[in-house]
């Protein structure tokens, strides 16, 4: 079937993206140019926004309505360029810091959660709160909290710096100890090996976590799960529909920013499957067209954080040269959706101007 065109995405800032892992060039092993009979595109489905970003996106929308600008968000709201311009041109303001922001305004959380310490922050700098915390974050921030009242050791599977886990290691800094990968494992120290567990970042390859889980069981044998997997249903899915297109393409495009955990994670799922090439872009225009040397089926797909209109230009571009057949590939269908957080039910502008005059 032909793609349906969508509206054309914010164009990027000039030049190549990056090459991800160490396969050839299609260009170097290929004809220069595939038959454009045998052009086709694999679209994967599920793909972009999971209900944890659209609730994130619709919180910072709606707050701006309810309340005007400006309202303040800590960080990305979501890894994702083009969404953080856009909300930045409706009156989004994002700070890095909680003390950036004027006392008696507005600061919403961002998607990727934060520890109880910035909480506190903003009651000191007199500030209205919105959480937008995705419910499956806070799922693994009450089971940090939870398991370190058992007294276990923590190990929190994920990597350093990344928001999520410098919130979830904030529930719990005494009990937790990052393990970034199965390198990591041996380096891990416990008090007592029969009373470990484990809980992971969201966004992680799922086969990465369970390789870095196998190798923290060679060790302590009675390790703990969590009840339930910690790695999102919306990571999962794309990560399974990249796998069922990645053996039959011969270019891989994932549409999503560099500071995106899933996203990446999906290139390196792609080139894990089987595809010769794979690449990780915001836009369009940040495709190289010699990527396309040889290449008879492009893959296509999105990082979580992703809207669609940005996966529309992709296909939009590539249709422009010859890749006009496009086939999706679904691995799940996905109907979970998550209420608001409960503050925009509130008047917080009141709230946070009674806050200043106490």
């Amino acid at each position: 079937m032909t793609a349906t065109p969508g509206p054309s995405p914010a164009t990027a800032p000039s030049g190549d993206a990056p090459r991800h892992g160490d396969h050839p060039s299609p260009a170097s092993t290929l004809n220069a140019q595939a038959p454009r009979a045998n052009r086709r595109v694999l679209l994967a489905a599920p793909r972009g926004y999971c209900a944890g970003v659209d609730r994130a996106v619709i919180a910072v929308e709606k707050a701006l309505e309810q309340y005007g600008a400006p309202v303040y968000v800590r960080h990305e709201i979501v890894h994702n360029k083009y969404v953080v311009k856009t909300l930045e041109k409706k009156g989004a303001i994002f700070v890095e810091e909680t003390a950036e922001v004027p006392e008696g305004n507005i600061v919403i959380f961002s998607a990727h959660g934060v520890a109880p310490a910035v909480h506190d922050e903003a009651e000191r700098g007199k500030l209205a709160t919105i959480d937008a915390t995705c419910p499956l974050v806070t799922k693994v921030h009450k089971e940090a909290v939870r398991y370190a009242k058992e007294d276990y050791d923590i190990l929190l599977i994920g990597h350093e710096g990344h928001e999520e886990v410098i919130g979830t290691s904030g529930e719990a800094p005494d009990h937790i100890t990052l393990v970034d990968g199965p390198d990591d494992v041996a380096n891990i120290e416990v008090r007592d090996p029969d009373k470990v567990v484990w809980l992971s970042q969201t966004t992680l390859s799922v086969d990465e976590t369970m390789e870095t889980v196998g190798a923290i069981k060679g060790r302590y044998p009675n390790l703990l799960s969590p009840p339930s997997d910690d790695i999102c249903y919306a990571t999962q899915n794309r990560q399974i529909a990249v796998k069922q297109m990645g053996a039959d393409a011969d270019l891989v495009i994932v549409v999503g920013s560099k500071n995106s955990s899933n996203s990446v994670r999906l290139v390196e799922v792609a080139l894990g499957a089987g595809a010769r090439d794979a690449h990780l872009v915001d836009y369009a225009d940040e495709i190289d067209e010699s990527w396309l040397e040889g290449v008879g089926t492009v893959g296509v797909t999105s990082g979580a954080s992703v809207p669609d209109v940005l996966v529309h230009g992709v296909l939009d571009w590539l249709a422009e040269r010859g890749y006009e057949d496009v086939e999706t590939v679904t691995a799940a269908e996905e109907s979970i959706a998550f209420s608001l957080p409960k503050e925009l039910r509130r008047d917080l502008r009141a709230e946070a101007k009674a806050a200043t005059e106490r």
